[in-house]
């Protein structure tokens, strides 16, 4: 995999109650005020690896020096993931993976082989 071949990142950001959510809820729309940012569904339970509730946040590579110093500054209380979308979902959700505030034990189960 080379730099150049990642086309997008995604960034999630964790909450745990109705504050939390109404926190992301502002957080999210300031940020797709000022850049081109898809916002997912703001899940009130436990969504694939995530351990906590979530949005998605998704963008493109070539915004990534801008909404992640964003997020730095802006991201209050939550903790936030994020990691690239290369292909390799294990990856992306391990090696790949990068946090804002404090880190948390994702559930990686989904994207391990079966056997």
């Amino acid at each position: 995999m080379r730099v150049e071949d990642i086309k997008e990142y995604h960034a999630h950001l964790y909450y745990n109650d109705q504050a939390g959510l109404e926190t992301a809820q502002h957080i999210t729309q300031q940020l797709a005020d000022q850049y081109d940012v898809t916002i997912g569904r703001f899940h009130q339970k436990n969504v694939g690896p995530h351990p906590m509730w979530s949005v998605q946040i998704a963008f493109s590579a070539h915004l990534f020096d801008r909404v992640l110093p964003w997020l730095i500054y802006h991201r209050q209380n939550l903790d936030v993931l994020f990691h690239p979308l290369s292909g390799d979902a294990l990856f992306d959700h391990t090696q790949g993976a990068s946090w804002l505030g404090n880190s948390h034990t994702l559930n990686i189960s989904q994207f391990l082989p079966k056997i």
